[in-house]
């Protein structure tokens, strides 16, 4: 029985899942869909959660909560800005979370997270931004 088990540990030390939820629910808020294994998938929708719930409160408070839980500044924005009023008036469950088969070199189960009304050009804007402004750079 699993009982008062309050979370997934995945082999790793507190400090190391700490910075791989910061990590993780970055890339999510930026990209809004990630690919990881199940296990990460099922405990970051935990986080993303509470995240844009935070988002949906959008006071002072809350912003620094986030800002304390997410590792840079734009993630903080992004969900202030964009994903909190999104979801202004649903009740929860703003991530999905859709089984992707298995990883190919150790058979890992694979997951697909993604907000549930999510922007479908937001996936790789950041990149694509980036690449332009190299090839701008270069042209000059």
């Amino acid at each position: 029985m699993r009982h008062a088990r309050g979370y997934r540990r995945l082999n790793r030390t507190h400090e190391h899942r700490k910075a791989l939820w910061a990590n993780m629910a970055g890339s999510l808020i930026e990209h809004e869909q990630i690919k990881t294994t199940l296990p990460k998938a099922k405990e970051l929708r935990r986080i993303i959660e509470k995240l844009v719930t935070l988002g949906k409160r959008g006071d002072l408070h809350a912003r620094r909560q986030a800002a304390s839980q997410l590792k840079q500044d734009q993630y903080v924005e992004k969900l202030f800005a964009v994903l909190g009023p999104r979801y202004k008036e649903r009740q929860g469950g703003y991530v999905r979370v859709l089984k992707a088969g298995f990883r190919y070199g150790d058979m890992a189960p694979m997951a697909i997270i993604e907000f549930v009304d999510r922007d479908v050009d937001a996936k790789g804007a950041a990149d694509k931004a980036r690449v332009a402004a190299m090839a701008e750079a270069g042209d000059e």
